[in-house]
């Protein structure tokens, strides 16, 4: 009996498998193209049934003759009486339960059997209509014949497109070029559920400031060096941080801010990229880019926003939904982050394996660029044709959503860094304690000091030079026996060392670090070279690539430039000297003067914690490249029917400059505020940048569409014996001599950077916040 139970036992399960796997390919979300290999199943599994049900059936008729002898054999044995009706009972009961079972098995192969026969005709519906398939010619979707064409010689090329269901017949072509892709019209044949009406979204979650940064340090990772020191860095400026938090808190009163969900892929870390930064750490290598991203992690964080940190493409992948093959079709669902920040390592990383889905999302991205790309080099079209294309432009993005290091040119978003804050006690403990006599040079590497014997034999005869040279056995032969090499330091011992020491001495490398930052503020002046000519791709290989044409300079062009433009311009005397390294006596002379000058410690307010949050909230809460409005086409003929509406501008008092008609409309969405607009005229030397400079203003590219108008030159008393639509990145502009007007055609080429002696340019400026030159005074 027990062994009769183990099989029936055995068969039910065998049952219940096997119909199992003929329906396991029914699930939702399967592959469209796997109904054939279910159709022709369809006789097996109805065999299978059936001789399950003869199986039962068998079974049955075994156990009934094995119950009538084992009665007959318990009636005999009189002492044993009492057993005969107790076995009786069991095996009646599992003949009722074997019975039943068949009848069960015996009504399910009827069903079975009829879905099975409806399968199959529908199967050969669809086969007809799989083979029957035509590439639709619908004007509405043009590319629809040349990606069917693509897809018959290349579809095998990626595993994604079998990933998707595409199997080679034409109708798998089209069915993936209609719903996954979308050149294709839908088949009218599809199963396609009628779209519901979307339920409204959900309320947002609302973004609340940070008080722990434990659990960022837990998002960040371990397992390289540049991770561990990122995560030291905030830990150091942890309090600093928590103070300018709450000061922003207050500052902004309680305002609404949506919680975004944010993507950072620092893409230089990952091993695809080579990752030379991390075995570099410990050895004097460059950290300015981990120093800023260690900030921008701890401002993100702070803002209240969720955040995720890959270092790792597998990782980026996982986040993104990349389909499994080699990057060519789309993401598998909608992307689930708000705004990606990223490098240009990780933007390639990511158009590499979003296929046509970074074309959609591109404009969530931010790019974190430490030198800043110019519009000229971002449009592909004009960079291939205009001799602008390098090996890290023509990405089409809008060009503020390139993020800098330094303030370089307002076409970019100034992203920057922080550099530490003193308290009272400390600034007058550095007054107190400085040797005025005590030089430190900028520069860890041996190499920077090789060619450096002149200026450190002059340097040494008032100064005792101090070095951070990293070595590993013996002192470099790079850096002379009379200074005094602490090898590579700790941050805060770096700190300490900057604390007592008077000057601060770069000797034209590393360009625009963090660290004449840092000596500033703990009341260094900054002395660097002067470069002439200036650097810049044409002359120097460490430009070479790069993609702007800005000479080291924030002029934009004709003016000499230096190591740090930034501490040169925004700074100057009596913290930053910027002298001729290559004539001796103004170099001695600066030496000289400089041991004479008190200075304070100065930090720039934009360079502190609470300004960098300002502007990282100010850039998530009012920068939308997604939704944003593109500014009318130019006309194609000249006709009243398609003149474009009146300009909003209007002359200043003093008949100067334009700004915003009182009369205009505002959109209060605008950013920033339209208010802030001046419109000047540029010199022909001067860029955009250079013009609005010299007026204490700043450029503001988001402007230029307000300019692009024939309107503007005659309300600037320009004459215009003719006006043209072009792509130049100098445009709109006027060449004087000849009286010709040129409006830009591509607004992805608005630029505040450029000059040409030909033309006087059209400059949109605006004024900022004292400290503060990525914000105007009304846009946080």
């Amino acid at each position: 009996r027990i062994f009769v139970l183990g099989i029936g036992f055995f068969t039910l399960c065998f049952l219940m498998t096997s119909l199992g796997g003929q329906f396991s390919a029914k699930r939702l979300g399967d592959s469209p193209f796997t109904i054939r290999t279910e159709v022709m199943g369809a006789l097996e599994s109805r065999g299978v049934l059936r001789r399950m049900s003869d199986m039962l059936e068998m079974l049955m008729k075994r156990m009934d003759i094995l119950a009538r002898l084992e009665n007959s054999t318990d009636f005999h044995k009189g002492e044993e009486a009492r057993f005969p009706l107790d076995r009786f009972q069991p095996a009646a009961g599992l003949m009722e339960r074997i019975q039943a079972i068949a009848q069960n098995v015996s009504d399910i192969a009827k069903k079975v059997d009829q879905i099975l026969r409806n399968s199959l005709l529908n199967g050969k519906v669809v086969e007809g209509r799989r083979d029957q398939c035509e590439v639709p010619r619908d004007p509405k979707y043009p590319d629809c014949a040349g990606k069917v064409e693509w897809m018959r010689a290349r579809w095998t090329s990626d595993p994604c497109y079998a990933f998707f269901g595409v199997d080679g017949t034409e109708c798998s072509f089209l069915i993936y070029l209609s719903e996954v892709e979308w050149f294709c019209p839908p088949l009218p044949w599809r199963n396609r559920t009628a779209a519901l009406p979307s339920p409204p979204p959900l309320p947002r979650l609302q973004a609340a400031f940070q008080s722990d940064l434990a659990h960022l340090l837990d998002l960040i990772g371990t397992g390289k060096e540049s991770l561990s020191f990122m995560k030291k860095r905030i830990r150091h400026l942890a309090q600093q941080w928590l103070r300018a938090a709450r000061r922003l808190e207050q500052k902004l009163k309680g305002r609404q801010r949506d919680q975004k969900h944010i993507l950072i892929h620092i893409g230089f870390l990952t091993e695809e990229s080579g990752d030379v930064f991390s075995p570099r750490v410990l050895k004097g290598g460059p950290l300015g880019e981990m120093v800023q991203w260690a900030d921008i992690l701890a401002a993100l964080f702070l803002l209240g926003h969720s955040l995720r940190v890959t270092v790792s493409l597998k990782e980026l992948q996982s986040h993104l939904g990349v389909p499994p093959g080699r990057g060519n079709c789309p993401l598998t669902s909608p992307l689930p982050f708000d705004l990606i920040y990223t490098d240009y390592h990780g933007l390639q990383q990511m158009k590499q394996h979003m296929g046509l889905s970074f074309k959609k999302y591109r404009c969530r991205v931010r790019v974190i660029d430490t030198f800043g790309t110019e519009p000229a080099y971002n449009h592909e079209e004009y960079a291939t044709l205009r001799g602008y294309r390098t090996n890290w432009g023509y990405w089409n993005l809008q060009p503020t959503q390139f993020m800098t290091m330094f303030p370089h040119t307002p076409d970019n978003s100034f992203m920057g860094f922080v550099s530490e804050e003193l308290n009272k006690t400390e600034r007058q403990f550095i007054k107190s304690n400085k040797v005025s006599s005590m030089a430190v040079v900028y520069g860890k590497e041996a190499s920077i000091w090789k060619g450096k014997e002149k200026f450190l034999a002059i340097l040494n005869k008032y100064m005792e030079i101090h070095g951070t040279v990293y070595y590993e056995t013996q002192r470099p032969p790079e850096v002379p026996a009379f200074v005094k090499n602490h090898g590579l330091l700790p941050q805060h011992e770096f700190q300490q060392l900057l604390r007592k020491a008077k000057l601060f001495i770069g000797f034209g490398f590393p360009y625009e670090g963090p660290a004449p930052l840092e000596a500033i503020a703990n009341g260094c002046v900054f002395l660097q070279a002067r470069f002439n000519p200036p650097h810049s791709s044409l002359n120097h290989e460490f430009f070479r690539g790069k993609p702007t044409s800005r000479e080291a300079s924030l002029a934009g062009g004709g003016r000499v430039s230096s190591q740090h433009p930034y501490a040169e311009d925004f700074i100057g005397k009596p913290h930053v000297w910027t002298v001729d390294y290559n004539n001796s006596e103004e170099f001695e002379a600066a030496i000289k003067t400089i041991m004479r000058t008190q200075v304070d410690p100065y930090l720039p307010y934009e360079y502190t914690c609470e300004g960098m949050l300002e502007r990282i909230h100010a850039y998530i809460q009012y920068q939308d490249f997604c939704t944003m409005s593109s500014p009318p086409l130019p006309p194609k003929a000249k006709s009243p029917a398609m003149q474009s509406p009146p300009s909003p501008l209007a002359l200043s008092p003093n008949a100067t400059h334009l700004v915003w008609s009182p009369s205009a409309s505002r959109d209060p969405r605008a950013w920033p505020p339209v208010d802030s607009l001046q419109v000047w005229v540029s010199e022909t030397r001067h860029s955009c940048t250079e013009t609005c400079r010299r007026r204490g203003l700043v450029c503001e590219p988001t402007f230029f569409r307000f300019l692009n108008k024939k309107e503007v030159f005659l309300q600037l008393s320009i004459a215009c014996d003719s006006t043209e639509y072009e792509m130049n990145h100098l445009y709109p502009a006027v060449a004087e001599n000849v009286h010709e007007c040129y409006l830009q055609k591509e607004p992805l080429l608005f630029s505040c950077a450029g000059y040409n002696t030909k033309y006087r340019r059209l400059c949109p400026c605006r004024d900022y916040r004292k400290g503060q030159v990525a914000l105007c005074r009304d846009c946080l």
